[in-house]
């Protein structure tokens, strides 16, 4: 091997005398032909060391599959020298360096750390460009306090340093740090580019700090940099982020004062802002304003001003703007029509988008069905679908999916069973997510024993079945009291390497703590920290619900004191129970106060309070407990079902 090394470095030489200097062409191709990986590897470090020749990124791309294939066979850097020293290739510093470089650059990080610590073990000092590679990997596998060590370590950091530090910290979103290390930067004489100074302003902005950004724009200024048209946008949509879009519009003014014109992407986020701000006049101005500027909106702004007159019932704009986009030659997407999507009901039936001259695809008819699904309209889903059949579009699993919802939503399950069966027949593409639909919607119409043998028919023929069906079935057996069930298939479930996730131990807690099984509920709880499943406020609501149903309400207020204490904010649920149990056990005083926190929270209004403020209080005595403090006067119906 070491006869063909010395062959192939002579040819090369003979080469370059009779054409020339080194080019990456010629390196390149070497690279690429040469028999072996190791002597590939050797070749890379000879040509890096003639003088006056760097190295461009393409011949260490071409270098990074062979360096893992020699990884792989040795298994260690150190393995891996020795392989290289066999040939008469002689370890240096730079031998290191390129390693760490093709690792860096095409992300094999591991490889990276070990060429680094390996590095002093052959008693050279990794410089400071050794150290920015390294500094950057700690941040890029979230090992930010290890990359901070390593700056403060550094003996002579450089421009590259800072720049990696505050790019990385930028992306992570600490300000505080981008502000001290920017501070660094300007004191240590260094002048960031462009791309550096847009990341920090668009940190401050998304943190919400957007006058703090405001001074890099001076220093941007002072050295020579121009205030571009995305710092500019970026500035203006942070503005509408906080709630400012006056101080937005008057950047805006600033922006062409400077002789800064104004794009789409500036337009579209002070409009957003602007509408946000219900300063709809002023947001209609600006879209008028732009285009008479010959600025041309795109697909995004169009959706963003029908979404916004949907959300305010402006349907007729809407639509007006939805049929302008056809001589704009925009086609719409899922958001345009799921932004639309009331305007069906409201526009009497489908002929809007045949008017329109859009023809619809896939997508859009099941974005269509989708969002009037969740509307409720399942009704005018299922003309859609038939349309979409009738256009000659095929269906996929996301169609079959929503066809099932809406049957089992309209209360057509027998329909929605034989539609099912069919699709099986016919071979058709459906996923996990299509059995669960079917699944989920029988036992919504509290058809849990047909669900059951269907999930069972499922599991035979192997259908891919997924954590959520399971937990779907999980439900449909606690709802029908068949709780010895429930616990073998959540064992089954596990051996099978399904994860349990928190919806699904909720579902089980859920169940055992309606019977007051609290043996189950502990056995659950168990599994739960074994699984390293967190508790969410729902899970936090059962266990007291179950303490207060069980007239242990001190325990119950403690367990809502640690659920504050972990961060899960209480939801008016939580309240709803634990005001339940207090007027259970007859301590109306502290229900009172309870209800006054909530009042003062902005849960509730204590002066208007209805069956919307708080969720259903089943206790047979708030009535005396709202009549006690005059807190309300309902009619005897509300009062009944509140009851």
């Amino acid at each position: 091997m070491r006869y063909q090394h010395g062959v192939i470095a002579r040819n090369i030489d003979f080469g370059l005398r009779y054409h020339g200097s080194l080019t990456p062409r010629i390196i390149n191709s070497c690279l690429e032909a040469c028999p072996s990986d190791i002597m590939a590897l050797s070749l890379l470090l000879w040509f890096g060391r003639q003088p006056g020749y760097f190295h461009e990124s393409q011949a260490y791309k071409i270098a990074a599959p062979i360096v893992q294939r020699l990884m792989n066979r040795l298994e260690s850097v150190d393995a891996l020298l020795r392989e290289l020293e066999k040939i008469g290739c002689v370890v240096k510093a730079y031998t290191f360096l390129v390693l760490m470089r093709i690792s860096w650059q095409e992300s094999m990080y591991e490889l990276a750390v070990e060429a680094f610590q390996a590095m002093s073990k052959f008693g050279f000092i990794p410089n400071t460009y050794a150290r920015n590679m390294i500094i950057d990997i700690l941040f890029k596998i979230g090992q930010q306090d290890a990359a901070l060590s390593m700056l403060n370590d550094t003996y002579l950091p450089n421009y590259l340093t800072y720049e990696i530090t505050i790019k990385n910290l930028c992306k992570l979103g600490d300000v505080d740090r981008v502000h001290r290390f920017m501070k660094v930067v300007v004191g240590n004489g260094y002048s960031p580019n462009f791309e550096t100074y847009m990341m920090v302003v668009n940190c401050f902005c998304k943190a919400r700090r957007v006058v703090d950004s405001l001074p890099i724009l001076g220093l941007m200024i002072t050295s020579g940099q121009e205030i571009s048209v995305s710092i500019w946008s970026i500035l203006i949509d942070g503005f509408c982020r906080i709630g400012s879009a006056c101080r937005a519009v008057q950047m805006l003014r600033d922006m062409e004062k400077s002789g800064c014109c104004p794009n789409v992407f500036t337009y579209t986020s002070l409009i957003k802002g602007l509408f946000e701000a219900q300063m709809f006049e002023e947001a209609w101005n600006v879209w008028h304003e732009m285009q008479s500027k010959g600025c041309v909106p795109d697909l995004v702004l169009y959706n963003v001003l029908i979404h916004s007159f949907c959300k305010r019932g402006q349907h007729n704009k809407a639509v007006a703007l939805f049929l302008q986009m056809d001589q704009r030659n925009l086609k719409p997407d899922s958001y345009t029509l799921s932004s639309l999507a009331p305007t069906l009901r409201h526009g009497g039936d489908f002929v809007l988008f045949r008017r329109s001259g859009i023809s619809l695809d896939l997508v859009c008819y099941n974005s269509l069905m989708n969002a009037l699904c969740k509307m409720g309209y399942t009704s005018k889903a299922l003309e859609i679908y038939n349309d979409m059949v009738e256009e000659g579009i095929f269906p996929d699993r996301f169609s079959y999916a929503t066809l099932l919802n809406c049957l089992c939503r309209e209360g057509r399950v027998n329909y929605a069973i034989n539609v099912y069966y069919g699709l099986l027949l016919s071979n058709a593409s459906l996923d996990a997510h299509v059995h669960t639909v079917l699944l989920n919607g029988l036992v919504e119409a509290g058809k849990y024993h047909t669900s059951i043998r269907l999930f069972r028919k499922a599991v035979t023929e192997n259908c891919g079945l997924d954590i959520v069906s399971y937990t779907v079935i999980l439900r449909g057996l606690v709802i029908a009291g068949r709780f010895d069930e429930a616990s073998s298939l959540f064992s089954h479930m596990v051996e099978l390497g399904l994860v349990p996730n928190t919806f699904t131990f909720n579902v089980l807690l859920h169940g055992f703590a309606k019977t007051r099984d609290t043996a189950s509920v502990k056995k659950i709880l168990k599994e739960m920290y074994a699984f390293g499943v967190d508790m969410d406020s729902v899970t936090f609501n059962i266990l007291i619900g179950l303490l207060c149903r069980t007239h242990r309400m001190k325990s119950a207020l403690h367990l809502f004191s640690e659920m504050c204490s972990y961060g899960i904010r209480p939801t008016k649920a939580t309240y709803a129970i634990i005001i339940d149990g207090l007027c259970k056990i007859g301590w109306l005083e502290d229900a009172y106060l309870m209800i006054e926190y909530l009042g003062e929270g902005g849960f509730v209004e204590v002066n208007t309070y209805s069956a919307t403020n708080i969720l259903p209080l089943k206790s047979h005595t708030l009535k005396s407990i709202l009549r006690f403090k005059e807190m309300a006067n309902f009619e005897k119906s509300e009062v009944a079902s509140f009851a």
